[in-house]
């Protein structure tokens, strides 16, 4: 299955980055650049200034690795060994070590073995340690250790962990987890993706983790509504249960995980008779001909217009293969109700627990549900 996906305009924020540091650095920045590139390099203790080239090293700081720096606004160097703090942005042509924390901004071209801390985003060719930017983190190749940012994270391999508000976008593998607030995307992960919309990745050696889709070539543990995997399974089915609720299903997911999503018709009601169902399911046991699933489910049954019912259930489902892709399902489930309506108190009669001291009836009791489905 190949997955296409548009970039976000969000990652167009790196050429925004390094245009707004241009801007205030100066055309000079180029000049220092190509003379640093005609000479060795020099090694300093301080680099102390206000802005490229107003510092103790002049126009030749692009020369210089430095082991402490401080600028008020901007630095530029060769290198860095130790600490270095800049108002706005930190620029380095080569590789920085130790710790770097800009109020903007910032920008190795080269590895960095440390700590980066920014404002707006760090953007750096490679890195082994720790970037924390309140918008984003750029890496041009790999990132060991970890990366939190407000926004979002865009590397190529990973290993470690990777924490965004908004999204993680791996070019290539990661080893290690993906945690974003929207969307994680990568080759092939060997840990786990957890995303508040959707995961997206080819090969998942863990779990994916989403509070709607997840997408994957493979992947035995997907935890979602809808799970798109190609070598999974998914299917289509019709159920029904002791409230005579009836219920088209789509089930799909890995080896072990599925999504359940259901909308039908209670026929038992006079009123709230629209059904909708969602929840998670597991395959505990699998043969040729004979598997054991459980799952957990919410049901609602509504009108539209006033009062409410709530169904958590857990299920018990020896299911049977009566060919290649039709599914005969039925078994015990535990239910707990909450309602504030009579007749869907009423939908049973064989409460072992009930609770109606409030204006909501709470109650558990055991009941049942089976169907049929077909494996697409």
């Amino acid at each position: 299955m190949k997955v296409n996906i548009t970039m976000h305009p969000i990652f167009k924020l790196k050429s925004l980055v390094v245009l707004a540091i241009a801007l205030f650095l100066t055309t000079t920045v180029s000049v220092a650049q190509d003379k640093e590139n005609k000479e060795e390099k020099k090694e300093s203790i301080f680099h102390i200034g206000f802005i490229y080239p107003v510092s103790n090293h002049g126009s030749n700081a692009g020369e210089y690795v430095n082991k402490v720096s401080f600028h008020v606004l901007g630095g530029l160097s060769a290198g860095e060994t130790g600490f270095a703090l800049s108002g706005l942005a930190t620029v380095v042509n080569g590789n920085a070590e130790g710790a770097q924390i800009a109020g903007l901004s910032n920008l190795v071209k080269g590895h960095v073995q440390g700590f980066q801390l920014a404002g707006l985003a760090n953007l750096y060719g490679s890195s082994r340690g720790g970037q924390v930017a309140g918008l984003a983190n750029f890496a041009r190749e790999n990132v060991d250790g970890f990366q939190l940012a407000g926004l979002a994270n865009l590397y190529g391999n990973s290993k470690g962990a990777q924490i965004a508000g908004l999204s993680n976008i791996a070019r290539q593998n990661v080893d290690g987890f993906q945690f974003a607030g929207l969307f994680n995307k990568a080759r092939n992960v060997n840990g786990s993706q957890f995303a508040g919309l959707v995961n997206v990745a080819k090969k998942v050696r863990g779990v994916q983790f989403a509070g709607l889709i997840n997408i994957a070539d493979s992947s035995d543990c997907p935890i979602a509504l809808i799970n798109i995997i190609k070598k999974g399974e998914k299917t289509i089915g019709l159920s029904t249960d002791e409230t005579l609720t009836t219920l088209a299903s789509f089930r799909s997911g890995g080896r072990v995980m599925y999504g359940i999503l259901g909308l039908g018709y209670n026929f038992k009601n006079d009123d709230q008779v629209f059904a909708a169902e969602a929840g998670l399911g597991a395959h505990f046991f699998q043969g040729n001909k004979f598997r054991l699933n459980t799952e957990l489910t919410s049901l609602t049954l509504t009108d539209f217009d006033s009062g409410n019912y709530f169904k958590s259930s857990l299920r018990l489902l020896p299911s049977f293969k009566l060919s290649k892709r039709i599914e005969i399902y039925a078994g015990p489930t535990l239910n707990f109700v909450n309602t504030n309506t009579e007749e869907g108190k009423k939908l049973v009669d064989h409460y072992f627990w009930s609770d109606d001291s409030s204006n909501d009836f709470k109650g558990l009791y055991i009941g049942y549900t089976g169907g049929i489905q077909f494996i697409l």
